[in-house]
Order: C-alpha cells, then sequence, then structure tokens
C-alpha cells in the first residue's frame, strides 16, 4: 500500500515559499512520499546525483557507480511519470548523470524495489526470477543495472523483438556472461503477460504524482554554493533565462553531469527546464513539422521511424536507451558539438531553430546556429523552443551515417547527414554536411558545387571525393588521425552513392 507519511531532510524553504517558488523536493520512493527541503547546511546539494542519494540511504546499495558518465549502466534505475491517460510510463535511467531535483514529481524505482514482502516470504520479480532460472548474473556488479534495464522493456513491452531487446541491453556492460543468458532471460520475462505489484498500485502512484505535479510554482534552490531553478512553465523558464544570463541550461544532463562527474566543476547556477511540457511537443504542418526542443530523444527516435527515416537511423546508434529517455533534441543543438551528432543532418534537412526569449522569437538556421567551438549563436536571454524540419519533397534522397569505434553508446569519430534532389538523372541540388571534420558541423561547398550539374554516376562521385581533400583540415585526436578523417569522409560519400535507390539512378 501507498504511504504517505513525508521524510524531509533538514532544512527550511519557508522564505522561499513566501516569495512564489519552493525549495522542496517530492516524489516517490519506496512506496512513500518523500519530502527533501533543501538549506545551505543541508545533507544534499542540488546536483547530488539520483544515484548518490539512493546510496546514501540505508538499504540501497544495490546501485552501483562503474564509470560516472552514463557507458556502462551499473547505476540504471526505472524512473515512472503520470501519463494523461492515468496510468504511469516507465523510463531506464542513468542515475549517475541524473540530478536529484530531476526526480521531483516522479516515482523513483531502485533494484531493492522490485522484490516485495508477503507474509514471512520475499517474493522475486518476475524478471529477478527468470535472471536466477537461466543463470542471468556470474559476478553480479552489472546485474542490478540489467535487471533495471529488463524491468523497464517488461513495464513497457510484450513480447519484444530480439532488436528491441538489444536496444534495451545496450547501455548494460557486463563482462561475464556474454549476454545470452540476459537475452534468454529477457525474451522469456516479456512474454509472460503476468502484472506485477507495481500495476496493482499504479494508479494510486499516479494519482500522488499528479497532486504533487499540479503545483507549477518553481522550485528554487540555494544550496552549497548553487543555486538551482526548475521552472514548469515556459514563461517562468524564460523569465529566470532574462534574470540569469549566466545560468547553464539543462534539459537532461547528460552533457552537464558530466562537468561535475569527470571536471569536478562546481556549477554555480543551473537552470533545469526538463520539465517545463511547453517545450515538449510534435506539430505537423502541411509542409514542415515543428519538434519541441524538450522532446526526448527517444521519443524523437519513435516518431521518426515512420516519418523521417535518416533521423531513426541516427538516433538508433546515439547513445543508449537510458540515455536517450533523458537528453532532448534541444539540447543536442544547444550542446554545439563538433561532432554534431544530428545537425549534420538537420543542416541536409533545411532545418531551423527557433529560440525565445521574453522580448521575442527568432529561427536560426540550423546551418548557422553553430558559430564556433561548442559556441552557438543563441543570446544568453534566450532558450531552444522548437526545431523546424522541412517534409522532404517527392524523389528527394535524406542520408545520415555514423562512424565510430563501436556501433552503439561511443562518439561518433565522422558523422554526415545528405540530401539529394535528382532531377532527369542529374544532380539539381545536394547538400553534404559532416561532424567531426571541422570544429563545428560543416557542409562540403566545394564537393557540392562540383556535383551540381552532374549525372548520378559512380565515376562522378569518384571524382567528388578527390574533391573532399581540398575541404577540411581536421584535427588528430584519441578517436581518430586527421588523415584517417578524410578517407571516412570521401569513404561515406561512396557509400551514399552506392546506397542510393535504383529508381533515382536509373532516371537517364
Amino acid at each position: 500500500m501507498l504511504n504517505h507519511n513525508l521524510h524531509a531532510s533538514s532544512g527550511s524553504s519557508n522564505e522561499r515559499e513566501e516569495n512564489g517558488a519552493v525549495s522542496t523536493l517530492r516524489f516517490v520512493l519506496d512506496n512513500r512520499l518523500v519530502e527533501i527541503a533543501f538549506s545551505e547546511t543541508g545533507k544534499f546539494k542540488p546536483t547530488t546525483t539520483v544515484l548518490n542519494y539512493l546510496r546514501s540511504l540505508p538499504g540501497h546499495k544495490g546501485v552501483k557507480e562503474g564509470c560516472g558518465e552514463g557507458d556502462c549502466g551499473a547505476c540504471t534505475v526505472v524512473i515512472a511519470s503520470a501519463a494523461v491517460d492515468g496510468r504511469l510510463v516507465y523510463r531506464a535511467i542513468d542515475s549517475c548523470l541524473f540530478f536529484l531535483p530531476m526526480i521531483h514529481g516522479k516515482q523513483l524505482i531502485a533494484v531493492e524495489n522490485l522484490a516485495y514482502i508477503k507474509g514471512h516470504e520475499q517474493i522475486l520479480h518476475p524478471v529477478q526470477e527468470i535472471m536466477v532460472a537461466h543463470n542471468g548474473t556470474q559476478c553480479g556488479y552489472c546485474t542490478p543495472g540489467v535487471v533495471m534495464s529488463l524491468f523497464s522493456l517488461y513495464k513497457n513491452q510484450r513480447n519484444p523483438s530480439d532488436s528491441v531487446i538489444l536496444d534495451a541491453l545496450t547501455g548494460n556492460l557486463c563482462r561475464c556472461t556474454g549476454y545470452q543468458s540476459i537475452l534468454e532471460s529477457a525474451r522469456k520475462a516479456c512474454s509472460s503477460g503476468v502484472d506485477d505489484h507495481f500495476s496493482e498500485n499504479e494508479i494510486a502512484i499516479a494519482d500522488l504524482l499528479n497532486k504533487i505535479n499540479s503545483d507549477k510554482r518553481t522550485i528554487e534552490i540555494h544550496s552549497a554554493g548553487q543555486t538551482y531553478y526548475k521552472p514548469f512553465t515556459l514563461t517562468e523558464a524564460l523569465r529566470i533565462r532574462g534574470e540569469n544570463p549566466t545560468a547553464i541550461i539543462t534539459a537532461g544532463s547528460t552533457d552537464v553531469a558530466l562537468r561535475q562527474t569527470k571536471k569536478k566543476e562546481l556549477l554555480p547556477i543551473i537552470l533545469d527546464i526538463s520539465d517545463v511540457e511547453e517545450l515538449n511537443y510534435v506539430i505537423e504542418e502541411p509542409d514542415h513539422w515543428k519538434l519541441g526542443s524538450g522532446m526526448k530523444l527517444e521519443a524523437a527516435r519513435s516518431w521518426a521511424e515512420s516519418r523521417l527515416p535518416a533521423l531513426f537511423s541516427a538516433l538508433s546508434v546515439f547513445g543508449s536507451l537510458q540515455i536517450r529517455n533523458v537528453a532532448t533534441l534541444g539540447g543536442n543543438v544547444g550542446a554545439a558539438s563538433p561532432i554534431g551528432d544530428t545537425l549534420p543532418l538537420l543542416i541536409a534537412l533545411n532545418a531551423g531553430v527557433k529560440v525565445r526569449s521574453v522580448a521575442g522569437e527568432r529561427v536560426i538556421s540550423a546551418e548557422q546556429f553553430i558559430v564556433g567551438y561548442r559556441k552557438t549563436a543563441i543570446r544568453n536571454d534566450e532558450l531552444i523552443a522548437e526545431i523546424i524540419i522541412p517534409k522532404p519533397a517527392p524523389g528527394v534522397e535524406i542520408w545520415a551515417h555514423k562512424v565510430s569505434k563501436r556501433k552503439d553508446l561511443d562518439i561518433s569519430t565522422v558523422s554526415a547527414g545528405f540530401s539529394l534532389k535528382p532531377v532527369d538523372g542529374r544532380i539539381s541540388e545536394i547538400i553534404l554536411a559532416f561532424g567531426g571534420m571541422a570544429e563545428i558541423p560543416k557542409r562540403a561547398f566545394k564537393t557540392e558545387k562540383f556535383l551540381t550539374g552532374k549525372t548520378l554516376t559512380r565515376e562522378n562521385f569518384e571524382k567528388a571525393m578527390k574533391v573532399i581533400d581540398s575541404e577540411f583540415t581536421p584535427v588528430t585526436d584519441a578517436r581518430a588521425s586527421a588523415g584517417y578523417r578524410t578517407i571516412v569522409a570521401k569513404n561515406l560519400l561512396l557509400k551514399f552513392f552506392n546506397g542510393l535507390p535504383d529508381y533515382i539512378l536509373n532516371q537517364h
């Protein structure tokens, strides 16, 4: 049964409540409503990760830290959010990258919550039972994270395909089992069709979360030399942004949290827009789509599968499911990575980035949005509001590809986003955008000019490959040498040609 008792850490939030904001988090853990009131001398700071919070509690040491950067999955937990239908949506996340205030208004589920006591007997969750029966664990360090990923899969899928199972496990490293026993456990668990004890309590939990989330007052935390703002409306987010031009913006913290976990930075002012629902939407117009900047990458991936296969392809090898469940489209664009991830493709699609401030809004082309290494054209009073993607015209070929040392969960060495418009067997228009070849995602203008008007033949593309040699001056780093990057960029151009459908190549 749900326990409504409050358990608060030391610290008072009364002063900020009088100013129209609160400094108290409320969420559900262990079937109890938990309240944490922050203060300057409190136990937790606003950038305490969910991983470290859990491990500070008695009886919650199952979650482990392996890498501290979202690569290994040993820290996987599940968060449940109330959906519009009154049920819960379960998402596996990397708790090592998730700041504590981000679980406000959600249910936090750790591995200790899966089993339950009936009388004097401990009843394992079906996922745990099946993992034991199929020898899915050996050393055990990674097992809690694996089990939590499978629990999320169990709650979201019935009879998933092997590709779906493997995607769910991509973010969990296991050196011992070789994964086969885990794969078999997933097949068995997700085919059982059995409800669990979470299903029995789901409506009560959803009701409680909805009550918490009905309070739209901004959470404002001042603690341990940090100021943390968590607004729930776009109006509030824009106001805070205008008043705090130096604030670090985060929507999923998968990038920002690394500055703390790896670089040991103190993040002085943070504006967390992860729960501004006005930034999470898809609008379809006759000739374009509008994707809210707060749209999670996994949601964007699912949306794109039947609409923009190239975006679906690009996001399918972006991080892991745990990362895509919290990382956002706007966050990826705003990170201004030289690799770009989604940027090369957005450039190829002639996408626009709408930014907003208290004073108004404007649209910047994706191509012009990144102005230098990790620098964007956004002003310090603006937030990314949406990504505007024109619908490709019939017959236009859109393509994206990533080259990296590992297929999954690895930063790109070189990424590409191409578009090609053929007319009567000739190249009418072409855009060739690359990530990893310069300090910003960049188009190969000379190569585009060479190919424009040419016939669609392998010979012309092989000639164009030579033009790429003069386009870029990539750097040598830990991932690849400059020479290797150039060869990869040239080969991607040929790979694009080789993958063109016959109906385009046979237009002569």
